[in-house]
């Protein structure tokens, strides 16, 4: 799989939707702010062909969550690494990304189920391991049997 360069994606992202819009700090992956997340999304997967949600994830930092997305075009035989951070700690959320990316639903209900990360814009979410009425999430730091 041949990749483009997080830089020039990043370029592209920047000339459309200004400086803030992406950055690379020292982890891997291209670093874009939640309130631009669905925005850069739809332009991933519209204009630059990222048309395949391969993955998404989330990983709790203790401070703020962040919800990782492996988008891939299959035309082109690329990937890429999306990282997008929720720093509320009480009630963590992104936008969904269903309406981009079909296969985001089972994802998004398992990160909720897991991690308690509300995906805003689609129909409400419902526990996809655990049962209705388990309390907390499992796979936060804070989570105590």
């Amino acid at each position: 799989m041949t990749n483009p360069t997080e830089a020039e994606v990043i370029t592209a992202i920047r000339e459309v939707f200004g400086e803030g819009a992406a950055k690379l700090d020292d982890r891997s992956g291209i670093l874009v702010p939640v309130d631009m997340w669905l925005r850069v999304a739809t332009y991933l997967c519209k204009d630059r062909g990222f048309n395949y949600l391969g993955d998404l994830t989330a990983i709790d930092y203790k401070d703020h969550f962040e919800i990782l997305y492996r988008i891939i075009s299959l035309e082109k035989n690329q990937s890429l690494l999306i990282r997008v951070e929720s720093t509320d700690r009480e009630h963590p959320e992104a936008p969904s990304v269903i309406t981009i990316w079909r296969g985001a639903d089972f994802m998004e209900r398992e990160v909720y189920d897991l991690m308690g990360i509300d995906f805003l814009g689609r129909s409400p979410l419902r526990r996809i391991f655990l049962w209705e009425g388990f309390e907390g999430y499992p796979l936060r730091k804070d989570f105590s049997l």
